[in-house]
């Protein structure tokens, strides 16, 4: 049976949690760059995939090293960082629009970045934390994917509209000392755990 109030408690805990990591910064740069629902697509279904593991894992999560996680969760920050900062330079009025805008193209590449980026995340511990508490898989469930969901809509809308008033060179430096800060802290976590 669904329960609101545990959808709720889901929903708040998770949305808060995931605003200010990684999604919201992958869904601002594929937002800029494809089709908004295409990019909304494979987001979503990457939540799905990731919500589903961590509700049928449970409580099994919570028991993999932190310090285990954290490392690679900066190593990956780190990659992601690199990524941004190495990409050659395509001047601000030469951006172009990658040659294969298909839907399936742009959905797999959003299902790929965040399916990879996200697993092991703190939302998905904390999804399997409290599938294990309230006892209800399907009132967590809902409650986590809706929130993933909201904030890679946020993301993704608000790369839509920040290219209008800001140049894509400028939001890419920006999105890889993000991720470089994310990454000092990911490591930092797993040295001194």
């Amino acid at each position: 049976m669904i329960s609101f109030t545990i959808m709720a408690i889901a929903f708040g805990v998770v949305f808060l949690a995931e605003l200010p990591d990684k999604t919201a910064m992958a869904g601002l740069v594929l937002g800029t760059r494809y089709r908004a629902s295409y990019v909304f697509a494979g987001v979503a279904a990457a939540f799905a995939v990731h919500v589903a593991l961590a509700i049928a894992a449970g409580s099994v999560l919570t028991l993999l090293p932190h310090r285990l996680v954290q490392a690679f969760v900066g190593v990956l920050f780190l990659i992601g960082a690199a990524m941004l900062l190495l990409k050659k330079d395509e001047g601000e009025e030469e951006v172009k629009a990658p040659a294969d805008q298909s839907f399936w193209k742009v959905s797999g590449a959003g299902f790929m970045l965040i399916l990879v980026a996200e697993f092991g995340d703190l939302t998905q511990i904390m999804t399997a934390n409290l599938a294990a508490r309230y006892d209800n898989p399907l009132s967590v469930g809902l409650g986590a994917v809706l929130a993933l969901w909201a904030v890679a809509g946020i993301g993704i809308l608000g790369g839509r509209t920040l290219m209008k008033h800001v140049p894509l060179r400028l939001i890419t430096k920006v999105a890889a000392l993000a991720m470089l800060a994310l990454a000092a802290f990911s490591l930092y976590e797993a040295v001194a755990g």
